[in-house]
């Protein structure tokens, strides 16, 4: 028994979500807080809070109205938030609780586009898609300005910094910049210099000198006295968004004189320094690698000393101000997630392949990102060498790379191949050694690459440019693109899964045809070797998995229950169950020897394309299409310990249940039973009272001793009992005592009165109904038997 009782504990029984990766980013504003702890931006119909020091959200700002967030601004004091929803209304939040304070509509005609502040966290301009500026009066919540005249889409609002001036600058679709005074309420100058969109405005520290960028490449210096531009600064991009830096000397930024300096950011995706009296770029920032690096946003937390960039892929960039240095990095929307794998001796960092030539690594501890540029098109799968340093990835670009992550965390390419000549859609690396990996490409072949002996030693230094590697074998396999391959524990056999239906088993290292597996009725997206038994299982598009046997290429088994694809399928539990996904976003976990299903697990709303298990076999890591990776974590031990201890709970309560009834202590006997929360129970309960010979009273007394919440459960469990005619009258017993001692004001205040009562009408009208009949059929036997009885029998006489 003990055997068997450890063999059922080695089987998983349920898994349970520990963390989540999920979009907060999805491109347009974003901003810190003057201490630079907190994030805030825009994904969808929220506004996000992450903490800059964790990377973990902690709000999610959303409007009753659901409606996408147009526009957002964070007050100068950190205490008020105001979104603006495409519905038209602006919502104050305190937004430290992540609650609405106010609601009102924006009365514009259209969306807002931009807001900003005033420096005194009081009043709040919008701008709208209707030509429109608003001024409002937050402290006292009422509009206090109209201003119309901007033709088109207002992009830009800005209050002077100096809030005794009382002024209001705004730029539309004209490129115009207007300035307004809010105390005549009258439009005091337009600045005309600009023929492209402005982007931006930002003010000198002595508020005499604005600065505008725009997407026509210019920046230009505006002396606010005269209304004129004293200079003009082609900065050849297009600037998103430009800052005034402090006026202090950073030589590491080329701020060597006093004077306005200001940063660009871009469509080259550069920061740039600029000294505004020559016009000239002192620094440039070092052009980061790989695609999407156009910046789309920036802003500075001046308190902080921090600068943050957004660039177009939906990545967030911290930098310390004074030198340009990258602190964090966080990476906002991952879109389709394609692979995703474990990293690391310890499963400390898990890496992630997305709709993207970038791969993302993250550490579990703290979910700080690290973004790695080297391919030129959509990264497709990952795996991971068996001691967990290593990695590769292979792509579009008809290319594989082999990474390593050191010490500390950070990882660099240190080998590349090429051969392939369509996409590199699969790959694995050797199990046994780190010596060699396989991969299937599109062009219907596999070829397998040695790792160089300079790639394996440990004083291999990360920048070094990377090692070629060279393909030791290239064998034609399939008739269709290869979708999988797989590697044996002992590194001797290869399998092959393809979309012609089959899958093929190989011996390494020459790649000689052992045999096929033909059973699929559509094309296989994964093979996977069991780490104990010789057998091979295969995931098909016809929504089943399949167990092979390696000696005689015999179907073992056939999993049924995924209605559409199976993608990805991994053994766990010593090779006893297998983890699947599928297309229609869920996990299943498998017990081999009974062929059932044993958990569904749902937290995914797409394909579920990526699916690892961790080395010790206590953690699994999906990633989908729904931009979602979702770490799980084996509960069954968990489950187990709590449902143990439940039981033994349970067995000592109903013990001491009897015992109380034994000693007829009833109102702590029917307590007891109710909050075991079991019909059953509470209803043995209720009988043994009314078997009592003084019941009536004995009942009515027990009942009204109850606390309100007892007695809404004892109502609930009557709805169960009156649904049955032999437990029927305890139900109508207690029903009998409520509606006699409670008033109708006290019972319709019971939590779910309303359903009870509909569900106990039509069978206490039923029960009436058959009482009835039966009164009438006992008054009818009656009737019979009295007009039955025979007359007595006349006196005979004696006889003669």
């Amino acid at each position: 028994m003990a055997e068997a009782a450890a063999g059922v504990s080695r089987f998983k029984a349920n898994y349970a979500v520990e963390c989540k990766i999920e979009p907060f980013y999805k491109g347009g504003k974003v901003q810190l807080d003057q201490a630079g702890q907190h994030l805030f931006c825009v994904c969808g119909t929220r506004v996000n809070v992450l903490e800059v020091a964790s990377g973990a959200v902690l709000r999610s700002l959303e409007q009753e109205d659901q409606e996408d967030v147009t526009a957002f601004d964070l007050s100068p004091d950190d205490e008020v938030l105001v979104t603006a929803s495409r519905a038209l209304l602006l919502a104050q939040w305190a937004w430290r609780e992540g609650t609405v304070t106010r609601l009102w509509k924006a009365v514009h005609t259209a969306p807002v586009a931009t807001m900003a502040f005033d420096p005194t966290s009081t009043l709040l301009a919008t701008g709208g898609c209707d030509g429109a500026v608003r001024v409002w009066d937050i402290v006292r919540h009422y509009g206090t300005h109209h201003l119309r005249g901007s033709p088109g889409v207002v992009h830009v609002v800005a209050f002077h910094p100096d809030p005794a001036r009382l002024l209001l600058f705004s730029s539309a679709a004209d490129a115009a910049i207007r300035v307004w005074s809010l105390q005549d309420r009258s439009c005091l100058a337009m600045l005309t210099a600009h023929y492209s969109a402005v982007t931006s405005l930002a003010f000198s520290a002595d508020g005499h000198t604005m600065l505008s960028s725009g997407r026509d490449k210019i920046c230009i210096i505006w002396d606010l006295r005269s209304h004129r531009a004293t200079r003009t600064v082609p900065v050849f991009e297009s600037v998103e968004a430009a800052v005034v830096l402090p006026e202090e000397l950073a030589p590491e930024l080329g701020v060597k004189s006093p004077g306005l300096h200001f940063l660009t950011a871009g469509d080259k995706g550069l920061l740039r320094v600029w000294e505004a009296a020559s016009g000239q770029c002192v620094y440039t920032q070092p052009q980061l690698p790989g695609p999407g690096q156009e910046l789309s946003h920036c802003a500075l937390a001046r308190t902080a000393g921090l600068l943050l960039t957004a660039t177009a892929d939906h990545t967030l960039l911290l930098y310390e101000a004074r030198s340009l240095q990258l602190c964090k990095q966080f990476a906002g929307y991952s879109e389709e997630v394609l692979d995703v794998r474990f990293l690391g001796p310890e499963d400390s960092h898990i890496i992630v392949a997305s709709n993207s030539p970038c791969l993302k690594v993250f550490e579990l501890q703290t979910l700080a990102c690290q973004i790695l540029h080297g391919h030129t098109d959509i990264v497709l799968a990952l795996d991971v060498f068996r001691k967990g340093w290593l990695f590769a990835s292979c792509a579009k670009d008809q290319t594989v790379r082999i990474w390593r992550m050191n010490k500390a965390g950070k990882v660099a390419c240190v080998a590349q191949g090429s051969g392939h000549t369509h996409s590199v859609g699969t790959l694995c690396c050797s199990r046994l050694k780190e010596s060699f990996l396989v991969t299937g490409s599109q062009d219907c072949t596999v070829k397998l690459w040695p790792l160089p002996q300079a790639l394996l030693s440990k004083s291999a230094a990360l920048d070094e440019n990377p090692l070629l590697l060279q393909a030791q074998v290239t064998q034609h396999c399939h008739d269709k693109d290869i979708n999988s391959v797989a590697i044996a524990p002992n590194d001797k056999l290869l399998a092959t899964g393809s979309q012609d239906r089959t899958a093929k088993l190989w011996a390494l290292p020459q790649c000689q045809l052992l045999g096929v597996f033909s059973g699929h009725r559509r094309g296989l997206w994964c093979v996977q070797f069991s780490p104990m038994d010789q057998v091979l299982a295969t995931a098909s598009a016809d929504g089943t998995i399949k167990l092979w046997a390696l000696q005689d290429f015999s179907c073992l088994k056939t999993f049924e229950g995924h209605d559409t694809s199976v993608l990805k399928v991994a053994f766990v539990s010593r090779g006893t169950q297998l983890l699947s996904s599928g297309s229609d976003g869920l996990l299943k976990l498998w017990t081999i020897k009974n062929n059932e299903c044993t958990r569904t697990l749902d937290a995914h709303e797409d394909k579920v394309w990526g699916l690892h298990c961790s080395r010790l076999d206590d953690r699994a890591l999906s990633g989908g299409s729904d931009s979602r990776v979702i770490l799980w974590r084996d509960v069954t031990e968990e489950e187990q310990v709590e449902e143990q201890a439940k039981r033994e709970e349970q067995v000592v309560r109903q013990q001491e249940l009897a015992n109380l009834l034994h000693e007829r202590q009833y109102l702590r006997a029917l307590g007891l039973a109710i909050s075991l929360d079991r019909p059953h129970t509470v209803l043995t309960v209720i009988q043994a009272i009314r078997r009592d010979p003084e019941a009536c009273e004995k009942l009515e007394a027990t009942v009204l001793r109850l606390r309100r919440d007892q007695k809404e459960a004892l109502l609930r469990f009557c709805v169960t009992w009156n649904t049955h005619s032999r437990h029927c009258h305890a139900a109508q017993a207690v029903l009998l005592v409520l509606l006699r001692h409670e008033s109708p004001e006290e019972l319709l205040a019971y939590e779910g009165v309303r359903a009870a009562l509909e569900a106990l009408l039509p069978y206490t009208e039923r029960h009436f109904q058959r009482l009835s009949r039966t009164l009438q059929a006992a008054s009818f036997l009656d009737f019979l038997w009295h007009n039955m009885k025979l007359s007595p029998l006349p006196a005979t006489s004696p006889a003669l």
